[in-house]
């Protein structure tokens, strides 16, 4: 009983620690900019939510919108597209031997070790070059590869997929191609969620890579967006507000995505698959 309370206790701790921001960030978003100054910062004031949230949308012909959307995009498809690519190298790495498959798995492993924010200025001179600086490309190519996938779906398939269960999908005539996205997709959907959901969430917020990549204020993801209103908000302190109802709207697809996904965190899928 004793270590069942320390354990509440401590997880009561982390969660009111994680949560705190969540909530001023809900209670600032129904106030206006003088009252974010002038009020306590951890209860409402005057709440007007609709219409505050509702300036925000239409601000500048609907920038946020487009904000929105941008990362919508860069996320969703960057995430899917990384997620996919994981499988496949994971996979490959886990149930194939051929030669160099420690020292490509070595090297995967050492891209995880290295910061994005170190690759960026060549990622940008290469771009350059190729005449793809400053457009959607810019952000979704380097997006599509994560090395953490990678390694994680080895893990994953080494453990997951029995070899025996691929052997008698090939003695029933199934081609590699089949096995793998039929059986082998299905056996590691939970890793493959793990890694789809943190893909997504670190392209949703990624902040260096689009500013050295994009000039274009129509192809910013939100941070870069709601990081201009703010370096605005001396002049327009209106904006003060746009951006803090800005970060409010872009934490919800987070927070549902979270909700949606975690039914898929399950084991044992294959269990009773394999006769002993």
């Amino acid at each position: 009983m004793r270590h069942r309370i320390i354990t509440v206790s401590l997880l009561t701790v982390a969660a009111i620690y994680f949560l705190t921001p969540v909530y001023w960030l809900v209670v600032s978003s129904t106030k206006s900019s003088s009252d974010l100054f002038g009020t306590f910062g951890f209860w409402f004031h005057d709440p007007h939510p609709l219409d505050y949230l509702h300036r925000v949308l239409t601000y500048d012909d609907g920038i946020y919108v487009r904000w929105f959307a941008n990362s919508l995009m860069y996320a969703g498809v960057g995430a899917l597209a990384a997620t996919l690519l994981a499988a496949a190298a994971g996979y490959a790495l886990a149930k194939f031997r051929f030669p160099g498959r420690e020292g490509i798995f070595n090297v995967i492993l050492a891209g995880v070790l290295i910061p994005g924010t170190a690759l960026a200025l060549p990622l940008y001179l290469l771009f350059s070059e190729i005449g793809l600086a400053n457009t959607y490309w810019a952000v979704l190519i380097p997006s599509i590869v994560s090395p953490f996938g990678v390694y994680l779906c080895r893990i994953y398939a080494a453990a997951a997929v029995p070899d025996s269960l691929l052997e008698a999908a090939r003695i029933d005539g199934a081609g590699e191609a089949r096995i793998f996205s039929t059986l082998g997709l299905r056996l590691m959907t939970p890793a493959l969620v793990t890694v789809f959901l943190f893909q997504f969430v670190h392209i949703w917020n990624n902040f260096f890579l689009p500013l050295v990549m994009l000039s274009d204020s129509d192809l910013y993801p939100i941070q870069l967006g709601l990081t201009s209103w703010q370096g605005y908000a001396d002049r327009q302190p209106e904006l003060y507000q746009y951006t803090v109802g800005g970060a409010f709207l872009s934490v919800l697809p987070l927070m549902v995505l979270m909700g949606v996904l975690q039914r898929y965190w399950r084991t044992g899928l294959t269990e009773g698959s394999v006769k002993a």
